[in-house]
């Protein structure tokens, strides 16, 4: 039984070391319980996919881990994929010329070979702090992309089949499955392997290494001053950081089957996976995952409505990102900014035309922040 406690003078309830609040154990509660009913649900709409939740899930999955990273030392990563990628290709491997059959080896080799990958470029790369930072992590992805789209042995730009026929399936707790059969149970194979991930970075974000990592974020050099050591402890949390996108990565290539660079190494899949981070909430646990599924969701839409599904999912994700600043998560807790701006058009309808204002004056601001950091950057500064 959960024991009962007190949080800042609200009831709480603490259970295998997670407290949470009677508001947050609803939605958690419901939020697992949905999680399980999503094979039943997607067969009562034509419109929602099993399959395209399930891959908003993995590519979430990837962003929780980025978010360590994101949240707590102020990096920035442009080359996440290349430990989501990392963790594809090796179960690929394991797969098809070595002959591993089980899930469970399949990603425990997704695992180490991200960790390995990680730490070799979070060695390489965490020299360097902000925009430097950000540029060798882009430029690491986009060597590895370039690797597996010049190496035969792994497809090329064909990509990698993971077994040489399409009904010769990776063994599921010992035993071969159907097609239909078989999607299902990775399904929820996932749902437990994100389960027990949300649990490992809760319990790492209530540590005294998450406060470490604040202090490091915060200020660099006074966390050197009181003993901090720096360097080690950024390079665990990018390690940490990239076995969570290494096991997205095998969980995918596990599911699909089929391995290609551009879908899981390319750059623009690391922009996806920084961009479901800050679209869900990069500063609570669960609005990265969320980020995923909403983002992989509203591509899947805008394909099916127009050619044009890029620019719609752009001008969908600009009103989300207006309406939910703090993301959808974060903006959710704190009220947000729809349901402030809701009652003050109730209290005084008047206050559109304030509002038309201040959004010209905001975007004219933002415009001229914005030009002027882009000539930072192409020129340098004055």
């Amino acid at each position: 039984m959960p024991e009962r406690t007190d949080r800042d003078g609200t009831p709480a309830y603490r259970f295998l070391g997670v407290e949470v609040t009677r508001r947050e154990a609803v939605f958690l509660l419901i939020g697992v319980v949905f999680l399980f009913l999503v094979p039943d649900l997607t067969t009562l709409s034509d419109s929602l996919q099993l399959s395209v939740i399930h891959q908003g899930l993995l590519f979430g999955f990837a962003a929780v881990g980025l978010n360590l990273l994101l949240r707590h030392t102020k990096l920035t990563s442009f080359g996440h994929a290349a430990f989501f990628g990392t963790g594809a290709y090796a179960t690929a491997v394991l797969a098809r010329y070595a002959g591993v059959q089980s899930v469970g080896l399949l990603l425990l080799g997704a695992i180490a070979a991200a960790t390995v990958m990680a730490a070799i470029i979070g060695a390489l790369s965490l020299r360097h702090t902000g925009l430097y930072f950000a540029l060798l992590t882009l430029a690491f992805g986009q060597l590895l992309y370039a690797i597996a789209l010049g190496q035969s042995a792994l497809g090329g730009s064909d990509g990698l089949p993971i077994r040489p026929g399409p009904a010769n399936q990776p063994l599921l707790f010992g035993t071969a499955f159907s097609p239909d059969v078989y999607q299902v149970l990775t399904y929820y194979l996932t749902v437990v392997v994100i389960l027990i991930g949300l649990f490992v970075m809760y319990r790492i974000t209530q540590s005294p290494f998450r406060n470490a990592l604040d202090a490091i974020g915060q200020e660099r050099t006074r966390a050197r001053f009181i003993g901090l050591p720096v360097r080690r402890y950024v390079w665990v949390a990018f390690v940490i950081s990239g076995i969570y996108g290494g096991v997205a990565g095998g969980l995918f290539a596990v599911v699909r089957q089929y391995i290609r660079p551009e879908e899981s190494l390319f750059f623009l899949r690391s922009g996806d996976i920084l961009f479901m981070a800050i679209l869900g909430g990069f500063r609570t646990l669960v609005g990265p995952l969320l980020g995923g599924v909403v983002l992989v969701f509203l591509q899947d839409v805008g394909q099916d409505v127009t050619q044009y599904y890029d620019f719609l999912t752009g001008v969908i994700l600009l009103i989300l990102v207006y309406g939910f600043p703090r993301g959808i998560v974060g903006s959710l807790q704190s009220g947000g900014i729809v349901s402030a701006r809701l009652g003050e058009l109730r209290r005084e309808p008047s206050v559109l035309s304030t509002w038309g204002r201040t959004a010209v004056e905001t975007t004219e601001r933002k415009l001229a922040e914005s030009m002027t950091s882009l000539r930072i950057i192409l020129f340098g500064a004055d």
